[in-house]
C-alpha cells in the first residue's frame, strides 16, 4: 500500500489551513464537519493543509513535525484526503494517493448509489446489541463467524438491504451456532486476483488461517481476513486448527 488509511478523531483539535478560495472554502467545511478547529500557520498543531500551492510553506510545516496535505500536489503531501461516502457512523473513504480525484470522486458517487441509506442504522443496531452479541457467542472467532454469516450476501443482516437494520434483533435470538472447524480446499484458476470467485473471495474475507502453496502469489494472500494466519505449506494440513482454514493451490 503507498499509504495507510485511517480515521482521525479531529473534534475540538486544532488544524492549519493556508489559503483562500475554493479549495480553501472547501477544506474548511471538511474540517469542521469533522469538529476540528481552523487555525492559522503559527498555531500549534498537528496537521496542516496547504490550499495555495505554496511550497515554503510546506517546508515551513514539515520543519516543526506537522503532517502536511498540499491541495493538487500529491508530490508534497505527507497525507491525502479522500473522498467520502457517510452513512454516520460508517464512513467509507476512497482514495487514489493524489492519482485522480476525479475517479475517487466517480467512485464515490456509484457507492453512493449503491449504499442504502440506513446502512448507519444497522451498525447503531450492531453496537447496541454488542452485550447480547458476546453472551451469545463469549468465544471471539464463533462471534466473529457468526456474525459474518448474518452479514453475508442475502444473510439476515445484509447490509445492502433497507431493513437490515430492523432484523438484528430477531436474527440474535434465532441466530443458529456457526459451522464447526473446517478445511476447505480451493484450487485457483490464475495467480490474478480479479479471477477469484465470488466463494473464494467470500471464504478469504471470512478464514481464520490460510495454508498455501508456495506458487500462490501475494496479491491473492492479500485478499485474505488482516488477522488470518497464512502458512506456506507443501501439502493440505491433517490437522489444521480450529475455525474455518483454507488449502489454496494454483491449476497446474
Amino acid at each position: 500500500m503507498h499509504s495507510l488509511p485511517l480515521f482521525l478523531r479531529l473534534a475540538g483539535r486544532p488544524v492549519i489551513l493556508i489559503g483562500a478560495g475554493e479549495a480553501a472554502d472547501a477544506k474548511r467545511r471538511l474540517l469542521e464537519r469533522a469538529g476540528a478547529i481552523v487555525v492559522a500557520e503559527e498555531s500549534q498543531a498537528a496537521l496542516a493543509i496547504v490550499a495555495n500551492g505554496d511550497e515554503a510553506a510546506v517546508a515551513r510545516l514539515r520543519a516543526r513535525g506537522i503532517l502536511v496535505n498540499a491541495v493538487d500536489r500529491p508530490d508534497l503531501c505527507d497525507f491525502t484526503l479522500p473522498a467520502i461516502v457517510e452513512r454516520d457512523p460508517v464512513l467509507i473513504a476512497i482514495g487514489t494517493g493524489g492519482a485522480s480525484a476525479g475517479l475517487a470522486k466517480i467512485i464515490r458517487q456509484r457507492l453512493e448509489a449503491l449504499l442504502p441509506a440506513r446502512l448507519g442504522a444497522l451498525a447503531t443496531a450492531l453496537y447496541t446489541a454488542r452485550p447480547a452479541i458476546n453472551a451469545r457467542w463469549p468465544n471471539a472467532a464463533d462471534r466473529r463467524r457468526a456474525l459474518d454469516a448474518a452479514l453475508a450476501q442475502d444473510g439476515p443482516l445484509d447490509p445492502l438491504r433497507d431493513e437490515a437494520a430492523d432484523q438484528v434483533t430477531s436474527w440474535l435470538s434465532g441466530a443458529a451456532d456457526p459451522a464447526s472447524d473446517r478445511l476447505i480446499a480451493i484450487t485457483l484458476a490464475s495467480a490474478d486476483p480479479d479471477d477469484l470467485t465470488l466463494r473464494a473471495a467470500r471464504l478469504l474475507g471470512e478464514a481464520d488461517r490460510v495454508y498455501h502453496h508456495a506458487a500462490v502469489p501475494l496479491a491473492i494472500l492479500d485478499r485474505a481476513r488482516a488477522d488470518a494466519v497464512r502458512i506456506s505449506a507443501p501439502a493440505a494440513p491433517s490437522e489444521p486448527g480450529a475455525g474455518l482454514s483454507l488449502w489454496l493451490t494454483l491449476t497446474p
